[in-house]
């Protein structure tokens, strides 16, 4: 009798040992967080119709009836510009040339020592 129980136990935890189990598959990690928005130091990111080399003639004559002196004369311009405050939302977006600029006191019609950025908008 003692027999039986052992053999059958025995089969039992062979049956049990030789089932085939899925694999363990570890959980994919989360993604990476999205990178922080492009900051300006110097204000508002600006939208501009056009960004220019100061010494582009249509440029320097628009720039010279304003009385604004550029130095160094390769300075980016930005033509016809306006500030972009939530990047995303509504219809905040730009659909030229988004820029950095270190003077944009003249109401958008230029702003003067641009750097083009890229937002991915």
């Amino acid at each position: 009798m003692q027999f039986k129980v052992i053999a059958t136990l025995a089969a039992l935890a062979t049956v049990v040992v030789a089932v085939p189990t899925d694999p363990v598959t570890p959980p994919t990690p989360p993604p990476p967080p999205p990178p922080p928005p492009p900051q300006c130091s110097t204000g508002p990111i600006q939208c501009c119709n056009s960004v220019q080399q100061a010494n582009v003639p249509a440029v320097s004559a628009l720039l010279g009836l304003l009385g604004i002196v550029v130095n160094p004369i390769t300075a980016l311009v930005g033509l016809n510009c306006s500030p972009l405050t939530v990047i995303g939302i509504g219809g905040n977006q730009c659909n030229a040339q988004t820029v950095c600029c270190t003077n944009n006191s003249f109401n958008g019609l230029v702003a003067i020592g641009c750097t083009p950025i890229n937002i991915g908008l």
